[in-house]
């Protein structure tokens, strides 16, 4: 097998601070916190920031990843002031190629992700055009019920054929078992976990985090 490149990790959707800094300790490079209302895995302003504030103390080297969808400019704000900041927002709604230029300009000490949900092979070509206004692209899985946490996987047939100059982070199913498959097939820049390694929404298995870090070292020094 040839030699793979190192892939970054995010573990999503975390709620508890305990399991935050556990999940840091491991040596992974982001954490996402789910700034979306409707999500099983939202936690609200005071717990968001005692969370990234303790991320930011014990662990500065780890992202602090803030998804959230359209919005408001009083929201951000309000979030990217005080103590307890992200250090990255995941843009995971509709915002066009002209807002995230726009939030990148405003605040440029930040970056900015835009996550992409693909529907159809087509769409690829859609999230290439957002490389230009991001600092990263995150491809996940479109569903019409739920922004993300779906456990479902983009068909690798599909990621075989996607070539971006900013790094590219794929979501979506990610796990342990199916690192051998994707590393084969897929080089991504990282890869963004959260619903395959939960025991309930926003608490983390911790032995399946750990699986899939050791998969994909496995994968990668072969």
């Amino acid at each position: 097998m040839r030699h793979q490149p190192t892939v970054a990790v995010k573990i999503c959707g975390i709620t508890k601070i305990n399991q935050a800094l556990e999940i840091a300790s491991l040596g992974v490079n982001a954490i996402g916190i789910v700034g979306v209302k409707a999500s099983q895995r939202y936690i609200p302003n005071k717990q968001r920031r005692e969370l990234f504030r303790a991320l930011e103390e014990n662990y500065p080297k780890t992202e602090r990843v803030w998804v959230v969808a359209d919005p408001s400019e009083k929201e951000i704000s309000e979030v990217l002031s005080g103590d307890g900041r992200p250090s990255i927002i995941q843009l995971h709604g509709k915002e066009s190629m002209e807002v995230c230029r726009q939030l990148k300009n405003k605040y440029p000490f930040f970056q900015w992700w835009k996550a992409l949900r693909i529907r159809q092979q087509e769409d690829l070509l859609i999230a290439q055009k957002y490389q230009d206004h991001a600092d990263s692209i995150l491809l996940d899985t479109w569903s019409s019920k739920v922004l993300g946490g779906t456990g479902d996987r983009l068909p690798l047939e599909w990621l075989t054929k996607i070539n971006y100059q900013k790094p590219c982070w794929i979501a979506g199913g990610v796990s342990a078992e199916w690192i051998p498959e994707l590393l084969s097939k897929v080089q991504p820049f990282g890869l963004d976990a959260s619903s395959k390694l939960e025991d309930s929404p926003g608490i983390k298995d911790i032995k399946k985090v750990k699986s899939l870090l050791q998969a994909i070292k496995g994968q990668t020094m072969n």
